[in-house]
């Protein structure tokens, strides 16, 4: 069985069935029915129940006995574990290649879990069905506009696509894309890896064209090798991102009991993610930080960055990060630095970072974007300050003064605001170069003009010059490795 070309059943299916649909809201099956249904899935749906009742529009069948063969190629089973080697025989006689098992009692349930896995895997290849999970939450493939999950979120169509074996992880990874709307393509909760595991994944995303970025969670696998290979080959094509869980005896002793998964020496490990050119994380928001950066930046050309600032201890607090990373603070070539003179007041900064020192105008902080991105010398472009006007909008919009000068006001505010990030996203675009901003009001004020207009854009906005600085850095050391 060719597992790689099964899994196209599993996130491009002609049709899907979900066995143990439940009329009952608060049942997994009945959640699994309603997340396929309300995402828009356009191909054939059919459902399973025992008593064959009607569910959200759908006339369910008593099993996959009734389901006219080769119409459906996935089913999302959520019935007990007991019944999923008969259910299993059934979807093979329909032509079924792929399933998500989201039962549990398997590995993670003790030795006699482990000999149920066991004889799951081998009727797996006798069948030639290819099995995600057991004991996971499911999986959304938004280019086939599926969601088959157990929980609710959906996040827009993207190119990151993510392996994880935590289903709460990969919530996590699926809430934070849908707060920045920067979009997933693929997501699986991996569960057990009875049959496919993450290494299976992974290569899959490598080949998969709607998908520019991976990421994986992972608290243990089956065959280190095989990961290994994965994410070296893959690496190769994309950046991979790893969040790995149960390196302390405490983690792996919890990650032994959620998905029976037995950790592998941690410096080891890390060595291993090192050498095959991807990149570790240490948790679910930095690794999203990296990835968000990868799907919407280019990669630099070399390490000179800049920093164009609108307030100075943000700048110094970039230029302490740039420091500690592999990246370089350029000095200003003195082409660069008369050019900038005028268009700034003489007490600017006169270094990088460029401190704009309050001498900006309607058009100063567009009109040095061009400048500094145009500069050959200029590699990449970190901008601070983003959203300061809006929220002189928004103090006003608040006001118990509030007047027509003030409306007017508010309305200015917002258009720079706009006229701001129109300047990034076009100087990135046109000039091939990474522009990060940095700025909290990403997450402190998601309503401030600014942010809104990031997010329109599918831009990621980072929320300290930090963590603006180490998704930079990565870009870099990305661009080496490629190159």
């Amino acid at each position: 069985m060719n597992k790689i070309e099964h899994m196209q059943s599993l996130f491009n299916p002609k049709g899907v069935v979900v066995v143990g649909a439940s009329t009952h809201p608060g049942k997994f099956g009945f959640v699994a029915l309603h997340s396929i249904l309300n995402s828009g899935f356009e191909g054939p749906i059919y459902a399973t129940n025992t008593d064959e009742a009607s569910i959200l529009g759908i006339q369910t069948v008593k099993d996959l006995r009734s389901v006219p063969p080769s119409v459906v190629d996935f089913a999302m089973i959520c019935v007990p574990a007991l019944a999923i080697p008969e259910t299993l025989i059934d979807a093979s006689r329909i032509g079924i290649k792929a399933v998500f098992i989201v039962s549990g009692g398997y590995r993670e349930s003790g030795m006699d879990g482990l000999k149920a896995e066991s004889d799951l895997a081998k009727l797996s290849e006798e069948l030639g069905i290819v099995i995600a999970g057991p004991n996971g939450q499911g999986f959304v493939s938004t280019p086939s506009k599926l969601c088959s999950q157990i929980v609710a979120p959906y996040p827009p169509a993207g190119n990151i696509a993510i392996a994880s074996q935590s289903g709460n992880i990969l919530s996590t990874f699926m809430n934070l894309a849908r707060f920045h709307n920067i979009g997933i393509s693929r997501g699986v909760s991996t569960g057990n890896q009875t049959c496919l595991g993450t290494a299976e994944y992974i290569s899959y995303f490598a080949e998969d064209s709607a998908t520019d970025v991976i990421v994986s969670y992972l608290e243990g696998f089956p065959d280190g090798r095989a990961f290994y290979e994965s994410i070296r080959e893959a690496s190769k094509v994309k950046p991979v991102i790893v969040v790995r869980g149960g390196t302390s005896p405490e983690g792996a002793k919890a990650a032994s009991s959620h998905t029976g998964s037995l950790a592998t020496d941690d410096r080891i490990f890390r060595g291993m993610v090192k050498q095959a050119g991807a990149f570790l994380a240490f948790d679910p928001l930095t690794a999203f930080d990296l990835a968000a950066t990868f799907a919407t930046q280019p990669l630099p050309a070399g390490k000179n960055t800049l920093v164009l600032t609108s307030a100075g201890g943000w700048g110094v607090l970039t230029a302490d990060a740039i420091s500690n990373s592999d990246l370089n603070l350029l000095d200003l070539p003195d082409d660069l630095m008369h050019s900038i003179d005028e268009y700034l007041p003489p007490r600017w900064s006169r270094s990088n970072p460029v401190d704009l020192a309050g001498g900006e105008t309607r058009e100063t902080i567009p009109t040095l974007i061009d400048l500094v991105l145009s500069h050959v010398a200029v590699n990449s472009l970190i901008f601070l300050g983003l959203g300061i006007q809006g929220n002189i909008a928004r103090s006003y919009s608040e006001s118990e003064y509030l007047d027509d000068g003030m409306r007017r006001i508010i309305k200015f505010h917002e258009s720079q605001e706009e006229k701001y990030v129109s300047a990034l996203v076009g100087g990135s675009a046109e000039q091939g170069k990474p522009v990060l901003v940095a700025s909290e009001l990403g997450i402190a004020d998601p309503n401030n003009p600014a942010v809104r207009a990031l997010r329109g854009n599918n831009w990621f906005c980072h929320s300290s010059a930090v963590s603006a600085v180490t998704a930079l850095a990565a870009l870099e050391r990305y661009s080496r490795f490629r190159n």
